[in-house]
Formats: structure tokens, C-alpha cells, sequence
């Protein structure tokens, strides 16, 4: 069955430090465009991460984030007392110079508020989220995330393949009805032909005459028309049931589908294949845009 190239996919796993939230999102692209939106992984990881993505959704523009949730312990900010200090040493030499050291110390809130705003003052010390200790478990969330985005393109194309199977089977329908006015046609290119002479008067030969409507007629031919676009139709379900990723080939198909409509009405010659004409590539530019996101 195919799969969409739209996808969704999360799972989190709890580490010794906090919960790590693994998801990867994906839209329809020609190759696999991956994008790591994150600053946690580790450089020496991003490799096995991209290869992993790329085998296991093969095509697409993929974004991979990860997120990062601290145990409440580990997230509460510490004071840097030593910095504080050596803040505090400063600022009292500095207003000691000036003569305001005085004016600082009726104030003790403003000069406690000040230091405390000073870089790194109130940093929390940084630690790597992601560790040879815990890669395991990192990997496997990495792992289960990718296995839901699968599942989740596998549901959407379940839904492709019942819309663009439904779509040339319709498109098949309508080649099929353009036969019911075949003879109509022919007798209506006859009839203005001497319809024509009537007007001028003139009574041609009448075997020049046959042989003329027969060379106009079969230029007006649409039966290889007909017979490639129904073996182009049979191709596409073809291949949409035996191969495992049939997306660039079906935009292919579909294209050559579009050939054979396009020269049907170019040749119709009559208002009601015209119609017929209309439908096929309203069908075709449904089942043209669907096929983008098969991957």
C-alpha cells in the first residue's frame, strides 16, 4: 500500500534529568530534505540521525525537533555566590572612587537588585541533555517517533490511493462514453462538407468527394488516442499496486495521460466529446496534485 509523504509523528522518553520530546513533520518534496531543528544533539549523533530519518521516510521536506523538559530540581536557578561577590567588590570600589558608596548603602535593595542582574549572576550551570549514557534511551524515543510518523503516512495514503484509483477509473468511464458519438461525429463532418457545396452551388465528384472525407476524417481520428490513454490508465493502477514507491513514476504517467486527453479534444470536433474532454482533465489535475504527495 502507498504512503503519503505528509506525516506526523512524537514520543517522549524520561531520562535521568527530564523528559526528552522527540517529533518529526514532513510534507511532499522531491528528496529528502532534512532540516534538524534542534541544539541538542550531539554533533557526533546528527549522521546516525540523519540516516536513520532518511531510510525510514526515504523522501520529503522533514523537520526533526527535539525538546527538552528539566526535573524541577534541575531547572531551579542557582546564585553564582562567587560572582556575586566579586560584583559586590567592584561596585564598593567603584563607588568608593566616586563618593556614592554612602548613597548605595541607604539603599541595599537597589544595590542587591543590580548585582543580581549581572550576567551570569543567576545562569543555571548548562549540562548536556544528550549523553553517551543515556543515548539508548534517546534512540529508541528517536525510533518510536519515526515508526508513528510512518503509521500516520501510511493511514493518509490509504486515503490517496482510494481518491486517485476512483480518479482514473472515472477518467477510463469517460473514454469509454467518447465511443457513443464516434458514428455522430463522422455523419456531422460529412454533413457540413456538403452542406458547404450546397451553399456554392456546385456538384462535386464524387469519388474525389469520398476520398477527401476520408482523408479528413481520419485525421480527425481519436482511436490511438483512446486505446493509449486507457493503457496509460491501466498503467498508472498498475503501478500504484506493485510498487512500494511509485509517486515520481505516477507524476509521469499522469503526464502522459494528459498527452492523449489534451489531442482527443483537439481533434473532437463535437461538443459533447468536448464536455467528455473537460471532465478527463478536471479528473487528471485532482489526481496531478495528489500524486505530489505519494511518496
Amino acid at each position: 500500500m502507498i504512503k503519503s509523504m505528509t506525516g506526523y509523528g512524537k514520543a517522549e522518553a524520561m531520562l535521568a534529568t527530564g523528559k526528552i520530546t522527540v517529533e518529526v513533520r514532513s510534507l511532499n518534496g522531491k528528496t529528502a530534505d532534512i532540516s534538524i531543528k534542534t541544539s541538542m544533539l550531539p554533533k557526533d549523533k546528527e549522521m546516525i540521525v540523519r540516516h536513520k530519518i532518511a531510510t525510514e521516510l526515504t523522501r520529503g521536506n522533514i523537520d526533526f525537533f527535539v525538546t527538552f523538559e528539566p526535573n524541577a530540581a534541575d531547572s531551579a536557578k542557582k546564585i553564582n555566590m562567587d560572582l556575586a561577590m566579586e560584583y559586590y567588590h567592584q561596585i564598593e570600589e567603584f563607588g568608593s572612587r566616586i563618593g556614592a558608596m554612602n548613597l548605595w548603602m541607604h539603599n541595599p535593595n537597589d544595590l542587591l537588585a543590580m548585582i543580581m542582574r549581572m550576567p551570569e549572576v543567576m545562569d543555571v550551570k548548562k549540562q548536556d541533555v544528550i549523553t553517551d549514557e543515556n543515548w539508548p534511551a534517546v534512540e529508541a524515543c528517536i525510533d518510536e517517533a519515526l515508526a508513528n510518523i510512518n503509521a500516520f503516512r501510511s493511514q493518509e495514503g490509504k486515503v490517496l490511493y482510494k481518491d486517485v484509483t476512483e480518479k482514473v477509473s472515472r477518467i477510463l468511464a469517460l473514454s469509454e462514453q467518447v465511443e457513443t458519438y464516434e458514428k455522430e461525429r463522422v455523419d456531422t463532418v460529412r454533413e457540413k462538407i456538403l452542406s458547404r457545396f450546397a451553399e456554392l452551388k456546385t456538384e462535386p465528384d464524387q469519388s474525389r468527394l469520398e476520398q477527401e472525407m476520408i482523408f479528413y476524417i481520419e485525421k480527425l481520428d481519436i482511436n490511438e488516442e483512446k486505446v493509449r490513454l486507457r493503457q496509460h490508465c491501466r498503467y498508472f493502477l498498475e503501478t500504484i499496486d506493485k510498487e512500494p514507491y511509485p509517486g515520481k513514476k505516477l507524476g509521469f504517467i499522469a503526464q502522459e495521460m494528459g498527452r492523449e486527453i489534451n489531442t482527443t479534444g483537439s481533434k473532437a470536433n463535437h461538443t459533447e466529446i468536448q464536455k467528455l474532454v473537460v471532465m478527463m482533465k478536471d479528473e487528471l489535475e485532482k489526481i496531478k496534485e495528489q500524486s505530489l504527495n505519494i511518496l
